[in-house]
């Protein structure tokens, strides 16, 4: 990484960190697919030193769970996909679950989302993801839990089309699954968590989507939809998805970009340190704005970045680059103050 880039990279987080409410908006996620990860009190212990203040957990995961308890984190925890059928099926499967891995720790951890299952839709677990959902919103106002919300993760691959933004529609595959998650969400003020990496879009086309569009560098108008212009194509991917809703009838969900980032190796010269950090410094400093969208202005847009840690039991390639952190929990890049 050149000198002045990550002089610049310092500045930027020196200065989010600087607030206090600086990162009540931000969130990482913790994969946890290595060998040679540290113990679950250490990663507590790291969010901790770096003002992380919300975690999303895949699955539940009991040495997390305690190490979490009375530490202020708040806690997007998931179902893993796996678990879907059995408790879509049985409403005591749900019940254990909850009460095996929530109820224990509600006096001591602030569980923000339940996570019904992630990426299922499109596929064949999507059918799963709305009854299970129904089921946990039963056991949460039969304990009058209004504060947890549950929902579910999508990639933008529900999508059918996405570009432009207003020409957004559910696929054929995912529209009849999305309408009937998208209806428990609206009756329940709860919103929808999308993952979206404008990094593949430029990897999969770079001579022809521009760097500066994908890592919030454009200071001008790259797109134009109609009377919306947009700048970055995180922006343009989220007005997708409040564009593909309303066409089902939704019109008051939020969203919020459960996993977003930039690998730093795996895929040459699309993947370096330098511009990992400069998306990841930009992502941030576009969620605690506290923005909205060309297409929604007063929406309230929360992120998590992608992910934690390097995570070597992933695919090998551009998936086990996206962390922040070395499992020896040197930083990658400078994005949070380096803990003293």
């Amino acid at each position: 990484m050149k000198t002045t880039t990550l002089i610049q990279v310092l500045l930027v987080f020196c200065a989010l960190a600087a607030s206090s409410e600086a990162f009540v908006a931000i969130g990482v996620n913790y994969g946890r697919l290595g060998n040679d990860l540290p113990s679950p009190a250490q990663v507590v212990q790291l969010f901790k030193n770096n003002g992380i203040t919300k975690m999303r957990l895949f699955d539940p995961d009991i040495a997390v769970l305690e190490s979490l308890r009375n530490t202020n984190i708040d806690l997007t925890l998931g179902i893993r996909n796996e678990d879907l059928p059995a408790m879509s099926a049985s409403n005591d499967a749900v019940n254990s679950w909850f009460t095996t891995n929530v109820q224990p720790y509600l006096n001591d951890i602030v569980f923000q989302y339940l996570v019904v299952g992630n990426e299922v839709v499109p596929g064949n677990l999507a059918n799963y993801v709305l009854p299970v959902m129904l089921n946990l919103q039963t056991i949460l106002d039969a304990s009058s839990l209004s504060g947890i919300s549950v929902t579910t993760s999508v990639p933008i691959s529900v999508l059918g089309t996405s570009y432009p933004p207003s020409s957004s529609v559910f696929s054929d595959e995912s529209k009849e699954a999305m309408s009937g998650i998208l209806g428990f969400l609206a009756a329940q003020a709860n919103p929808l968590l999308v993952n979206l990496y404008p990094y593949f879009a430029y990897a999969s086309d770079p001579h022809n989507i521009r760097l500066d569009y994908t890592q919030f560098s454009s200071t001008n108008i790259v797109v134009q939809d109609g009377s919306l212009g947009y700048s970055n194509m995180l922006d343009a991917m989220i007005d997708s998805f409040f564009w593909a809703m309303e066409k089902v009838g939704i019109v008051d969900v939020d969203v919020v970009v459960s996993e977003s980032g930039w690998p730093s190796d795996g895929n040459g010269d699309l993947t370096t340190i330098s511009m990992a950090a400069t998306y990841n410094q930009n992502f941030m400093r576009r969620i605690v704005s506290q923005a909205g969208t060309p297409k929604r202005p007063d929406a309230f847009i929360e992120g998590f970045v992608f992910a934690m840690f390097n995570e070597n039991r992933k695919p090998t390639g551009v998936e086990q680059h996206f962390g922040l952190f070395y499992p020896d929990m040197r930083p990658v890049y400078p994005v949070f103050p380096v803990p003293h």
